[in-house]
């Protein structure tokens, strides 16, 4: 922060310096403390604030950080992630949490295992700066689709006397002793455990970031989730272009965004496709589940609610606007703090077609620019695929209070306290625009749905700003 110095006075008040010495150096001393008290993040809000406060709105806010970086380099206050690999095994470890809802003290480690192999695990956790040691037990997930590894739980009881562990890790009990002393460790979170006053609402776990160009429909999401209320997302990522970085730097300065690279791929084969037959790896597309359920625990004490999606899809309301409207009316009628799944509805990004003439809401002839943009407008895409027996059921996504989760999958929970409920359609639904699934329809079996213009007077202008503001646009492209 600028501070005035010494021979930046103005004239009239170094006239009064001379005439009065003691107090104004006093004063100044006790605004300089007060001014470098204040921490660097209070400083950025005070100046952020003022500036948009003040400046002209006609005037674009510029994003100066740097954008251009090299392979592997982290973007700005990205989120490490330490996968480490167990010597002797072809164990990961991912994250570790510490479990306040079982019967004992203890460690969760979520972890990536091969199915097929067998090991004793051994638990050194650091309890007040002491070594202690302890058995692993293992449970690997039910959900694993067929692939090799799976995602497992790892579980660490806190041996007598050891009332907190702040690190863990694990080794093969078959391992000779000495490894216990060159040991990497992972911080357990969770320490804490907080029952309300959660500093979210609604936090956002977005399947992992592989390859990802697909810009215009990333940027129009996180602007979609911000006019529901959504507080922060959270992508897990492994690659993506240039363009999509310059977004991503973007909203990780507006702290929207948190980022966590995942470099799961370093050590195991991941595949690309859900299903051995849909693509060569040992582990189901990218190694998703456990990134969600590193996302769970990660929030679990800071939001409310977290939802488990994909970025090319969006939980619409139907009578109210925003989830912040939304929880209230699932709690009266499905029970609060629960899991409630949202039915999937396919709208191919392959089908551009006008809203029907008895529709007051005309197409958007939107928006100069975004042609320019790599990726799927989600405007221009309003016919839902029928819901038929064999999908009715399939591909829905929750959101559910994370402190009843022990485990969850892609596609709904694993282990839980509570039950999921299903939310009737006409309360809220998913809105999935991708790929068609039932590439046999005809243009005239397709059911046009125009929810989704209703936020376009606010999100039209909201995605011009980004682009604006982030710079992927040059100015005069954008109206």
């Amino acid at each position: 922060m600028f501070v005035m110095g010494h021979n930046q006075l103005p004239p009239h008040l170094k006239k009064f310096r001379r005439l009065v010495y003691i107090s104004p150096v006093i004063t100044i001393l006790s605004l300089s403390l007060l001014v470098w008290t204040y921490s660097s993040d209070m400083t950025f809000q005070f100046i952020t604030r003022y500036y948009h406060a003040t400046s002209d709105p006609q005037t674009p806010v510029q994003f100066t950080l740097p954008l251009h970086r090299g392979p592997g380099q982290m973007g700005p206050e990205e989120q490490k992630l330490s996968l480490m690999a167990v010597n002797g095994t072809k164990t990961v470890l991912v994250a570790a949490y510490q479990e306040h809802r079982t019967g004992q003290k203890e460690v969760r480690i979520i972890a990536v295992v091969l199915r097929s192999e067998t090991v004793a695990y051994r638990c050194l956790l650091r309890c007040q700066e002491q070594l202690r040691i302890s058995e692993g037990v293992s449970t690997t997930h039910s959900d694993h689709f067929g692939f090799a590894y799976g995602t497992a739980d790892i579980m660490c009881p806190l041996p007598l006397g050891c009332e907190t562990a702040s690190h863990v890790t694990v080794i093969s009990a078959a391992s000779d002793s000495n490894d216990t002393q060159i040991q990497e460790f992972l911080e357990v979170k969770n320490q804490k455990v907080q029952s309300d006053s959660f500093p979210y609402n609604f936090v956002v776990c977005l399947s992992t970031m592989f390859d990802f160009t697909n810009v215009l429909q990333l940027v129009q999401s996180l602007e979609m989730l911000q006019l529901l209320g959504v507080n922060r997302v959270v992508i897990y990522k492994t690659s993506n272009s240039p363009e999509t970085q310059r977004i991503l730097d973007y909203y990780i300065y507006k702290g929207f965004v948190e980022v966590i690279p995942w470099s799961l791929s370093k050590f195991v084969n991941v595949s690309r496709g859900w299903l051995p037959e849909h693509g060569p790896g040992d582990l189901h597309y990218l190694g998703q589940i456990p990134a969600l359920n590193d996302c769970l625990y990660r929030y679990m004490y800071q939001s409310r609610y977290v939802a488990l999606q994909d970025m090319d899809e969006l939980i619409l309301p139907q009578s109210v606007n925003s989830w912040l409207e939304l929880v209230p009316l699932l709690e009266m009628k499905y029970g609060e703090d629960k899991c409630y799944m949202f039915e999937n509805n396919v709208f191919p990004n392959t089908v551009s077609l006008p809203p029907p003439t008895s529709q007051t809401l005309p197409p958007p002839s939107c928006c100069p620019g975004w042609e320019n943009v790599s990726g799927v407008n989600i405007l221009a895409h309003l016919y839902q695929e029928p819901i038929i027996t064999e999908t009715h059921y399939t591909n829905f996504k929750i959101i559910v209070n994370p402190r009843a989760v022990f485990s969850t999958s892609v596609h709904g929970l694993l282990s839980s306290l509570i039950d999921c409920s299903w939310v009737d359609r006409n309360i809220a639904r998913m809105y999935h625009t991708r790929a068609s699934r039932q590439t046999e329809l005809t243009e005239d079996e397709l059911i046009y749905d125009g929810r989704l213009l209703s936020y376009s007077t606010k999100l039209i202008p909201n995605v011009n700003a980004v682009f604006r503001e982030s710079g992927l646009l040059p100015e005069g492209s954008i109206q």
